[in-house]
């Protein structure tokens, strides 16, 4: 059977967010990232073109790492205005049918008994459509304003983590019985209060004695989505993880993290194949592979090499300020993302190592991953090429301008996938869960939050 591809759109609530400096191109609408409407277009986009869904990032802080300032993000817009993502969502929701929500919020400042009222709240108002991406935070500066000296320790983020989604997973599939809400008109009864229960939680950081304010959604648990790929990362994602994303700058590096990543699953009790792997590209594409190329020699004229620069040092939490542009990496340390570090302490395509120079033009658009230039079928030749040498399920899209380089990929590149029989042309029915995986809208067995369902052997209360 041919190996099918998937795609997720990646974007964030403000103006600049993988592709610095790119905001300045004529034909770039990422400044209407305030007018619902720019939002509702993409999701109707998307759709069209098939994708799993859209996975929205987000910071509660600002990249102030390079030049000990953020000074430099908030003169390239890097990240900076930033708005909520969660409150997107429904709007998306009510103009789409089947397109997904991945939704990131950190566990580090936000209690989990409101937040898990708020995901239960869109799974239903979605239908079941949601998903969270998890993230232990990596900014400094969100620390400081939440009233902290700094943020944990990169461990220590996950530990906490998993308290966080231990209570999370109690509410939502441990407090409200399946049959709870009986609307009996006759009794006057519209929940009976003996399928109701109390979770009583008490914890090294948390403290949650009552029931989940909310009954059961579509999904109860909404997809769990992670990012992280250090050696911590790829535990918590192995027990949590539905959908993984990550970044490596070369097919070596991404096949070594994918076969981790698989390991690690089926190490946890789990199958190799329990999490969707999506790691992240940008597609420059045009009707022919000339037009593909100055496309992209367009693009370079308006890439902005300091704010790359201000990105990479925020993700690798190294000043890269403070390197000559020539100096290698080196073997530095990282409280930041380690693995936004180890993908460039790997050799590089020519096998040689990456300097600050190689690090900030290579970031320039679309980030920590990597880019490809060409017409449909040339993009589609190495689509399939690393889906087939790495074992990674699909690609979390990034974009240079939006949504012009979501329009390209849905015009040229989907049909060219669709005629090889490699990616979908219809959606799945049911849930968000149930499109990527085909096994229903609720958590497996297998999987770390169901020994926290009513009535399941390993229960923990």
């Amino acid at each position: 059977m041919t190996r099918q591809i998937r795609f997720n759109a990646f974007d964030m609530n403000c103006v600049a967010h993988q592709s610095s400096g790119m905001w300045r191109h004529p034909e770039d609408q990422a400044w209407r990232y305030k007018d619902l409407t720019y939002w509702t277009e993409l999701a109707k986009l998307l759709e069209r073109g098939r994708f799993d869904g859209i996975f929205i990032a987000d910071v509660l802080g600002t990249y102030d790492v390079y030049g000990g300032s953020n000074e430099a993000a908030i003169r390239h817009g890097a990240q900076v205005p930033v708005n909520d993502p969660i409150l997107l969502v429904s709007a998306m929701a009510l103009v789409t049918e089947n397109l997904g929500f991945g939704i990131t919020a950190g566990t580090a400042y936000e209690h989990p008994y409101p937040f898990a009222r708020r995901m239960s709240t869109l799974d239903h108002l979605t239908n079941g459509r949601v998903g969270w991406n998890v993230v232990t935070g990596y900014l400094p500066s969100a620390a400081r304003n939440m009233g902290h000296d700094d943020q944990l320790q990169h461990d220590d983020r996950y530990d906490h983590a998993d308290e966080y989604l231990e209570v999370l997973y109690k509410l939502w599939e441990g407090s409200w019985e399946d049959d709870a809400v009986i609307r009996d008109r006759e009794s006057g009864v519209f929940t009976d209060p003996a399928k109701v229960h109390e979770i009583g939680h008490r914890g090294k950081h948390f403290t949650v004695p009552g029931i989940h304010l909310s009954e059961p959604s579509p999904q109860r648990t909404p997809v769990i989505y992670q990012a992280g790929a250090s050696k911590r990362g790829i535990s918590f994602a192995a027990e949590n993880a539905e959908a993984i994303f990550v970044a490596a700058s070369t097919k070596e590096g991404l096949k070594q993290t994918v076969a981790k990543l698989r390991d690690a699953l089926e190490a946890a009790g789990r199958d190799r194949y329990a999490a969707r792997i999506y790691t992240l590209l940008t597609i420059i594409t045009d009707e022919t592979s000339e037009k593909a190329q100055a496309k992209f020699e367009d693009f370079l004229q308006y890439t902005s090499d300091e704010g790359a620069l201000v990105f990479m040092s925020g993700w690798m939490g190294v000043d890269l300020s403070q390197y000559d542009l020539d100096e290698p990496i080196g073997n530095v340390e990282s409280n930041a993302i380690q693995s936004a570090v180890a993908n460039f302490q790997r050799p590089n395509e020519d096998g040689g190592e990456w300097t600050v120079r190689d690090i900030g033009r290579n970031g320039a658009i679309g980030g920590l991953g990597p880019f490809i230039v060409g017409s449909a079928s040339e993009v589609a030749d190495h689509l399939q090429e690393w889906v087939e040498d790495t074992d990674v399920d699909g690609f979390n899209l990034a974009y240079a301008i939006t949504p012009g380089t979501f329009e390209d990929v849905v015009e040229f590149v989907i049909p060219e996938l669709q005629r090889r029989g490699v990616y979908p042309t219809e959606y799945e029915p049911g849930t968000l869960r149930n499109k990527l995986h085909g096994a229903g809208d609720r958590l497996p067995e297998d999987h770390r939050g169901a020994r926290y369902k009513i009535g399941a052997a390993q229960q923990v209360v």
